[in-house]
């Protein structure tokens, strides 16, 4: 059954089209990713779904209309929007703590987790004094103590090195396995897209449409190497080339 099921979503601001028509589903336990041109609306996808605008067509959640967005996802930015002045510890609470959980109570929750995040030892941290990897390993903890049915991930390691995202997707990959969160994440990367996703949704520029909905057949442990490596690279081309020839795709819908 699909945890999350959109069916003919369209938002338009003033007289601009964003999403045309976006109808897809994300199943529980999956790690499904968006991906599309720059522009398309992708973010735009993740305002809709967390409440912050409002559009037409239906959006369901375990097959209830989604009407009280705050109780079902937990939102991971692009950037890691770490308080400067909070230490590791208490930038990883504050959003249990904005639920009305006390503050012993909400650290009693995260301190176990910073061991299985590589953050051991740095609770009394500031965020300047971490690295870039450390800080969104700091930003997905925050994100996922909070306990919600499911992750939206708005390019998360976006603004890393290209080395540092490439440990990070791997991190997060071992992560998804052992933890099997429900995960939607947007991305316009379409390597990290097919290492991390078990199905892509490819969008076409804007205004927005499904063009794509591709099964990743990759075994996991993903692997960086042999067989698995040579499929996965077929595979980004055959995405590719979706993005890039448009107008060579026959539309289509989930």
């Amino acid at each position: 059954m699909s945890r999350l099921e959109l069916r003919h979503v369209r938002k338009a601001f003033g007289g601009l089209d964003v999403l045309a028509d976006i109808s897809l589903s994300v199943g529980a336990g999956e790690f499904v990713s968006i991906l599309g041109p720059s522009g398309a609306g992708k973010s735009t996808l993740f305002q809709l779904l967390t409440g912050a605008e409002h559009g037409e067509g239906e959006m369901s959640f375990d097959g209830a209309p989604l009407d009280d967005h705050g109780r079902h996802f937990a939102f991971m930015p692009q950037r890691d929007a770490l308080m400067p002045w909070r230490r590791i510890l208490d930038n990883t609470t504050l959003g249990l703590e904005v639920q009305g959980m006390r503050r012993q109570a909400a650290r009693a929750r995260v301190a176990p987790l910073f061991a299985e995040f590589g953050l051991a030892g740095f609770e009394r941290h500031f965020p300047a004094q971490l690295s870039g990897g450390m800080r969104q390993r700091a930003a997905l903890l925050r994100t996922v103590v909070q306990q919600r049915d499911m992750l939206l991930l708005d390019e998360p390691f976006g603004a890393l090195d290209a080395l540092t995202r490439t440990a990070m997707q791997r991190w997060l990959e071992q992560m998804w396995r052992h933890h099997r969160w429900t995960a939607l994440l947007i991305t316009h990367d379409v390597r990290e897209a097919v290492f991390l996703s078990d199905r892509i949704y490819v969008l076409s520029a804007r205004p927005a449409r499904i063009v794509r909905e591709i099964k990743v057949p990759l075994p996991r442990p993903r692997s960086l190497g042999g067989d698995a490596a040579r499929q996965a690279s077929a595979l980004e081309a055959e995405i590719l080339d979706i993005i890039l020839n448009p107008q060579s795709i026959q539309r289509t819908r989930p």
